[in-house]
């Protein structure tokens, strides 16, 4: 990815019922791949079940019609309702990347 780009940074704390969760976080994955401007995404769990997930994009607007999908917005209201005791989403502009994988 070439700055600059959009991340969308959502990190969460789980509920006890998780019913149903895995197979939507794994559709969400697969149709958010198919969203025009979509860059690529990364995901991570704490031992205690907190996650976070960065999904890049490449604009704004991307950003903006990815919350609004239909179907992400029936799975942002399972999440609200069941899946996440709190959760945060953060948008950020990148401006400028740099690491060792870089460099090559």
């Amino acid at each position: 990815m070439k700055p600059p780009y959009y991340a969308v940074i959502f990190s969460s704390t789980p509920s006890a019922d998780n019913r149903g969760y895995a197979e939507m976080a794994e559709r969400m994955f697969a149709l958010a791949a198919e969203q025009p401007g979509y860059l690529g995404v990364e995901t991570g769990r704490g031992a205690a079940g907190n996650g976070i997930t960065i999904s890049y994009w490449k604009d704004s607007q991307s950003v903006r019609d990815w919350k609004a999908n239909e179907d992400h917005l029936k799975a942002q209201d399972l999440g609200m309702r069941q899946w996440y005791d709190q959760y945060t989403v953060r948008i950020c502009r990148v401006e400028r990347e740099y690491g060792s994988d870089l460099l090559g």
